[in-house]
């Protein structure tokens, strides 16, 4: 058996942990692959030192010589953003040469191109490391599910975000406190809008919808809310109440053909599995018509917990090569005759229960004004608390929970509400997911 032989564009902490299992279990993986690996070229971003785990002397910083270069097999991106990596990866393709990557960001943007040209080529695009890091799902979703209908996933796909709102639960951190420790610790970059702002599991849901429906869309398609909205006095009610406050994303699929595809911090039930996914951990919940539900959790970020992903996609591309198998199993989950343009549920038409504070004057009849604005609107109380005294001359906090409600109308009714004069701030509002 021949060796399989990779070329990878980026060496920061991913490509020398990558190096660095390569180098530590190559036995192990030969073992498995039937045939060695071997690195032939890296291309780096800048000269500097990069562990003992990467020859110097494999290291350029010019992608065309092992884009060009025809005794690579496979080339591995882990140099991440948009450009100028779909370039690269679209050179390699072309040329026909297979593609792992762990680059989220240009799946979610281009990864539809890539695929299509990897399949007119004959050539695989492996990308398990782009969600959940050292978490399967990728290949559970592609392959381990392909007999069954996928009713829903459900999960905690952004560490960052999991890890402040883990603290700001056991602490009782508010969310400024609990970012900087984030920071601190190196799980939130220095600008951190991509992960607690949404975007990043956004990212992840569109690859995680593509697999799971076989479905073609666009970011925007995805309603996306941040966990900056929730505070330590939100969390502290949703306890209360029995829920715990997650960073989820969602993806189902609906009686009529259309998915509800939505990334938002949420209620859980400190019963549901989820409630218990704490830290930096991510989880993904899969819900199969058949097989009904299906847990996967682990570090879904890091040097090494991506690395071992990265390297178990080169093991399976290079069996593939070996057997001459390219393209055994469909990038998408789905051939590509059954990849349908996305129909997305307008966020206005999704039904749920919200859990709704108000903080407003402490006035005879707030009560009953605020009923009344939610009842206009088809929008039913189920459970209601209220906290403060007006002595304090400060206002006070009205927390209700509600029967099930379409969004449209609670956005409807907390507008209307927002112009009464009882009101001293902005309401917060924020759903409630089903166990």
């Amino acid at each position: 058996m021949r060796n399989i032989r990779i070329g990878m564009i980026g060496c920061g902490v991913v490509g020398q942990g990558i190096m660095r299992l390569l180098k530590e279990n190559a036995a192990s993986i030969e073992g498995r692959l039937g045939g060695k690996i071997e690195v032939k070229r890296i291309v780096a971003r800048s000269k500097r030192d990069r562990g003992p785990f990467v020859p110097p002397d494999l290291v350029s910083y010019d992608a065309g010589p092992l884009l060009s270069d025809p005794d690579i097999d496979i080339v591995v991106e882990v140099m991440g953003g948009v450009q100028p990596a779909y370039e690269h990866l679209k050179r390699a393709l072309e040329a026909g040469k297979s593609v792992v990557t762990a680059n989220k960001a240009l799946l979610a943007a281009r990864g539809h191109e890539l695929i299509e040209l990897s399949e007119s080529r004959g050539a695989d695009l492996y990308f398990e490391a782009a969600v959940a890091g050292g978490v399967p799902v990728i290949r559970v979703l592609r392959e381990a599910f392909a007999s069954d209908r996928i009713t829903a996933v459900r999960g905690i796909i952004n560490g960052t975000s999991n890890y402040i709102l883990s603290r700001m639960t056991e602490s009782g951190l508010d969310f400024a406190s609990a970012l900087k420790e984030a920071q601190e610790k190196g799980y939130a970059e220095a600008d951190p809008t991509l992960d607690v702002g949404g975007g990043d599991a956004a990212h992840k849901l569109s690859i995680l919808a593509m697999l799971a429906y076989g479905a073609k869309l666009e970011l925007a398609q995805i309603s996306t809310d941040g966990i900056d909205q929730v505070s330590a006095t939100d969390i502290a009610f949703a306890r209360r109440f029995g829920y715990v406050i997650k960073p989820l994303a969602v993806a189902r699929a609906l009686a009529d053909g259309s998915l509800d595809l939505r990334v938002h911090p949420a209620l859980v039930s400190q019963k549901n599995v989820l409630a218990s996914v704490n830290g930096a951990l991510n989880a993904v919940y899969i819900e199969g018509a058949a097989v009904g539900p299906c847990l996967l959790s682990g570090l879904g970020a890091g040097a090494m917990p991506t690395a071992v992903s990265v390297v178990s996609d080169i093991v399976d591309v290079g069996r593939n090569l070996l057997s001459e198998a390219g393209g055994r199993v469909p990038q998408r989950a789905f051939r590509a005759d059954s990849v349908k343009v996305a129909k997305v549920q307008p966020m206005s038409e999704h039904s749920c229960r919200f859990y709704l504070r108000f903080a407003v004057l402490d006035r005879s009849g707030v009560l009953g004004k605020l009923a009344s604005s939610l009842g206009k609107h088809n929008v039913s109380i189920e459970q209601m608390v209220q906290e403060g005294h007006h002595q304090t001359q400060e206002p006070v906090s009205v927390v209700m929970l509600t029967h099930p409600a379409r969004e449209g109308d609670v956005r409807a009714a907390l507008s209307e509400i927002a112009s009464l004069d009882i009101v001293a701030e902005p309401a917060r509002a924020l759903r409630i997911e089903p166990t």
